[in-house]
């Protein structure tokens, strides 16, 4: 007797299959796409989103313009600089906790929950609900200890106390979901690798180092690839908790020392009327964004295969 032959899927050029695709589609075309190249068309322009107002091409002038912003290349540089301290500061606290809950401790199953719990909080809500211990409950809690420094220092009016404080914040929210990314990479460690290294005399830091690191290399990729991409794009956690605050000197000029280029992009459009502007913003935002998040995953997947 032959084998069965068993079809796994139907076929993909049937209409009921492009009746089912096209809600996902033409959602995604409406949403995104469209936007999007009406999004460079009008960076071009002086559009100002007035009814009836008359738009004409300006060629590079909103690019232009964009370059000598002191506000914009300010908020590049305290973007970068949250990047890169957002990223080191969460992927190391996500990978503990994953150490953590996959280790033979009770109730990890709990922990889990726990540790993923903040992630479901909106950033709005987050932002306010942090302004509050920053401005009120730290200050307290010094005062009752005795501790002068707590007590007399506000987080949110200093400049690197509060790039500090949306750090911290932003690492309470979104630690548990990079978290299960190193719970799920881990959990595919084969357990009889690890117990014939430790046979073997490897302590922990060596098992760690040389079986544990190599083997979740992509997950280190992906999680990386996500803190990248939200830190560059934070913005609800900015304007909730500092609002781009406190102000500060820049080039001799005054502004808002803790504004991230999503915040000063919302600022351009929409306080400042500058619509167009704005948009040549967000379009230069998006290449780099788009440059940096593949020179990363080039040099991460590169550190895999070294691994």
């Amino acid at each position: 007797m032959g084998k069965a032959k068993y079809k796994t899927s139907g076929p993909r050029n049937t209409p009921l299959f492009f009746i089912f695709l096209f809600p996902a589609i033409f959602a995604f075309v409406m949403v995104i796409v469209i936007p999007f190249f009406m999004g460079i068309y009008y960076s071009f322009t002086n559009w100002n989103a007035i009814t009836g107002t008359q738009v004409d091409w300006v060629g590079m002038r909103n690019f232009a313009a964009v370059t000598k912003d002191i506000t914009f290349l300010h908020s590049f540089f305290i973007t970068t600089v949250y990047a890169v301290l957002n990223i080191v500061v969460l992927n190391i606290c996500a990978f503990s906790l994953a150490l953590l809950v996959t280790s033979k401790l009770k109730l990890t199953g709990i922990y889990r929950s726990g540790f993923f719990l903040p992630n479901l909080i909106g950033g709005l809500i987050l932002g306010y609900i942090w302004q509050f211990i920053f401005n009120n409950a730290i200050p307290s809690f010094g005062s009752m200890i005795g501790f002068t420094w707590l007590k007399e220092n506000q987080f949110l009016a200093h400049q690197y106390l509060a790039l500090l404080a949306i750090v911290i914040v932003g690492t309470w929210q979104y630690a548990g979901y990079i978290m299960m990314i190193y719970v799920a990479a881990i959990q595919t460690i084969p357990t009889s690798l690890m117990e014939a290294a430790e046979i073997d005399g490897a302590s922990y830091w060596q098992r760690l180092k040389h079986i544990m690191f190599p083997l979740v290399a992509p997950a280190f990729t992906v999680s990386m690839f996500l803190t990248l991409i939200n830190s560059f794009k934070q913005f609800d956690v900015n304007f909730a908790l500092t609002a781009g605050g406190p102000s500060g000197m820049f080039m001799g000029r005054a502004l808002m020392t803790n504004e991230f280029l999503a915040l000063n992009i919302y600022q351009t459009a929409f306080s400042f009327r500058q619509l167009a502007q704005g948009q040549a913003k967000a379009i230069i935002f998006f290449l780099v964004i788009a440059v940096i998040s593949l020179i990363q995953v080039r040099f991460n997947k590169r550190k895999e295969i070294e691994m």
